[in-house]
């Protein structure tokens, strides 16, 4: 029988955070610690026996595309911490993390041996917008509510502001939630996003049929993206249909 610790919990304004301990994840059986919001959604874990080893699919499919196409990058921009699993991994890099939420730092701090000091609280765009122009190797979103990843983190006047922050060779990786075909708003976002970078490519996780939701993970950059199938973990390329472009509402800051 599946055995779950609850080791920690915190309300915050928007969502209640919770860190447990587990003896198996995902199918996976082991020892893991793992970092979930109130909608049931893991946002982190490591394996307690193997600390450094990357658990989650998602972060090791973002590291592979961001090794292969631009292996001696210097710097990187986070919207969204959870427990810090790739800011972490690279330790001898220039990385700042935008996080809306002081609870999960301290979470992430306390229960996931994060030690970095290279967090900033507040909204991820309105940070963003202060960094230098082609400043930026990379930029990544992980962000998520019990809605979703934050619309105006997916606007078309979001993605021309990250464009002009990245350099000639930079990229920005988006990590969603959502179904790879009838989905109005992974549709929108990913046309959305080609209106501002030349290239584009989405991935996402196999799923029991087209409705499921899953991870996708959508790459926009200023130069060809490249990639090695077999270094995704288990993300195959997908293609996503057309949708409607997305705009700011009035009022919108960054």
């Amino acid at each position: 029988m599946d055995r779950l610790y609850r080791l920690a919990t915190e309300k915050t304004l928007t969502q209640e955070i919770s860190v447990y301990d587990a003896n198996s994840l995902y199918g996976e059986t082991g020892k893991f610690r793992f970092l979930q919001f109130s909608d049931d959604a893991v946002q982190g874990a490591i394996d307690l026996k193997d600390p450094k080893r990357i658990v989650l699919e998602y972060p090791r499919a973002i590291i592979h595309l961001m090794e292969c196409n631009h292996p001696s990058f210097k710097s990187l921009f986070m919207i969204g911490h959870g427990i810090g699993t790739i800011a972490g991994h690279y330790a001898d890099k220039q990385v700042k993390v935008a996080e809306i939420d002081e609870k999960v730092v301290e979470l992430s701090r306390a229960y996931f041996d994060y030690r970095r000091d290279n967090v900033v609280i507040g909204d991820g765009r309105q940070i963003l917008s202060g960094e230098e122009p082609d400043s930026l190797d990379y930029i990544i979103v992980d962000a998520f509510t019990k809605e979703g990843t934050p619309v105006h983190l997916t606007t078309a006047e979001f993605f021309g502001m990250t464009q002009k922050k990245l350099d000639a060779r930079g990229s920005i990786i988006l990590n969603l939630m959502g179904k790879i075909k009838n989905d109005r708003l992974m549709n929108a976002i990913y046309s959305t996003l080609v209106e501002s970078y030349p290239y584009a490519k989405a991935f996402s996780l196999p799923g029991k049929d087209t409705s499921a939701m899953r991870n996708i993970i959508v790459i926009g950059s200023n130069k060809t993206i490249d990639y090695q199938q077999q270094a995704m973990a288990g993300f195959i390329e997908t293609e996503l249909g057309r949708g409607h472009v997305m705009v700011d509402k009035q009022g919108t800051i960054g």
